[in-house]
Formats: C-alpha cells, sequence, structure tokens
C-alpha cells in the first residue's frame, strides 16, 4: 500500500472504525485514542495490510485490543486516573434516546457489546465475525441472541404494556 493509498483509506475509514470502537468502548475519547493508535501501527505494515486483504478489520481488532489492555491497565492503577481536572468546556447534552442506547450496551457483557457492534453497526457475517474474533459460530450466534434480547428488555419502555401484558382488542 502506497502512501497516497494509506492517506485515502485513512480518510475513507477513520470515522466509521471510530464510531464503531465507540459502540465497543461505549467512550468516545477512548475510541478516538485506540483507532489513531491502531493507524499508527497500521502504518508500519501498510504493505502487509494489503496483502492481507482485510486493513480494516485489522484496525478494527488491534484497537479494540488496545482500549482492553488499557481499560485493564486503568482498573489496575484507577487511583491514578482522576477525573474532571480541569474547567469542562461547554457541550450540548446529549439526546436522551442516545443516553439510553449507551447505557443498556454498557451494561452487556463485553463481548455481546462487540459481538452486537460488528454484526449490526460493521455489518459484518456471523462467518466475518468469527474470522475477526476468533469465536465459533455458535458462540457469536449466542452473543447476537443474548444480546439482542438484553437490548430489547432495557430499553422497553417501562410506560408501555408488555406484549403478555397488552389488552385484548
Amino acid at each position: 500500500m502506497t502512501v497516497e493509498e494509506f492517506e485515502e483509506f485513512y480518510a475513507q475509514a477513520v470515522a466509521r472504525l471510530t464510531g464503531q470502537l465507540y459502540v465497543m468502548t461505549g467512550d468516545l475519547q477512548e475510541a478516538q485514542d485506540v483507532v489513531q493508535e491502531a493507524f499508527v501501527k497500521a502504518w508500519v505494515r501498510r504493505g502487509r495490510l494489503e496483502r492481507d486483504g482485510q486493513p480494516e478489520a485489522w484496525i478494527r481488532t488491534v484497537a479494540w485490543r488496545l482500549a482492553v489492555s488499557r481499560w485493564r491497565f486503568r482498573r489496575r492503577s484507577a487511583d491514578a486516573w482522576g477525573r474532571g481536572s480541569g474547567a469542562a468546556e461547554h457541550v450540548a447534552p446529549p439526546d436522551p434516546d442516545h443516553v439510553v442506547l449507551v447505557d443498556a450496551l454498557r451494561e452487556l457483557p463485553a463481548q455481546q457489546r462487540r459481538t452486537l457492534t460488528l454484526h449490526y453497526l460493521c455489518d459484518l457475517t456471523v462467518e466475518q465475525i468469527g474470522r475477526e474474533t476468533g469465536l465459533s459460530i455458535s458462540t457469536i450466534k449466542t452473543h447476537l441472541v443474548r444480546g439482542r434480547a438484553a437490548l430489547a428488555h432495557r430499553l422497553q419502555d417501562p410506560r408501555m404494556p408488555r406484549m403478555e401484558e397488552a389488552p385484548d382488542v
């Protein structure tokens, strides 16, 4: 992959990958950081990325692994990561539906959240997810079914009657 091809690939993929990692991690700043770091690693390997044929999947996997490593590090050294040490700039509040969805996704186990993201946001098939994650097809299908069920339960409007409680019409 030439420098120009890599720059074009970066321009086309960085926003999409950042969005995907944001859904997987639940933290936009973290997603931006790990995607950028993954692209730096990809720069050194750009010749091999082209031969492998799936540079976006490679970067997504590297970014996910970086996010997991960072999470583990922060977990072990939580006291070193003080938050709120500066004056925050004014930012418009997020859409309430967005907050509810992000909170619901955060409650899912990491692997279910990752699998749902790869399938629905990245539009990968079950087979492609298996190649990227190393999980078996049955495990991926289980994660998808359980993740959808958990989200459906968490995203249900408490003001609406459940299907089994709905009045007969």
